[in-house]
């Protein structure tokens, strides 16, 4: 059987989580949906990633964004979430840090709250369900920015 040695240039490209220094990006993922915190944590860690920390609602997304910056390089935010909501989170992080990189992850039907977001200061947004490739085009896009 052939072994991945023998066809050493088939698919060969560096993963898209990883920095031109062959450091991880880190990500902060806030979303009170365990499946989709746990789906986001697996299509970015498949691509190099490094999710430094997961959050359940925005106040506990803001607080540990505080503690771990600036070894955080991107935030994904979910819109709707109990405590606080990921507008709100997005709102406070921005003050904290302008230069912060945050993709907002949303619910089809909320475009109003997207667009809020993104002239809030958001870099990007990705629509539920996940698609992994849009995810992965998204993030790369919002880092670029």
């Amino acid at each position: 059987m052939k072994t991945k040695q023998d066809f050493p240039t088939i698919n060969e490209r560096p993963p898209e989580g990883t920095k031109a220094d062959g450091t991880k990006y880190r990500v902060l993922i806030v979303d009170d949906s365990m499946f989709v915190a746990k789906q986001l944590g697996q299509i970015l860690t498949s691509e190099g990633y490094e999710i430094v920390a997961t959050a359940a609602d925005g106040k506990e997304g803001l607080d540990k964004y505080k503690e771990l910056c600036p070894n955080v390089d991107m935030v994904t935010m979910d819109i709707t979430m109990p405590k606080m909501d990921g507008i709100t989170a997005l709102e406070q992080i921005m003050e904290f840090d302008k230069n912060a990189h945050v993709v907002m992850v949303s619910a089809l039907g909320k475009e109003e709250l997207v667009k809020k977001s993104l002239l809030l200061g958001a870099k990007n947004y990705i629509i539920k369900p996940l698609d992994r490739k849009k995810v992965l085009e998204r993030i790369a896009a919002a880092l670029k920015s």
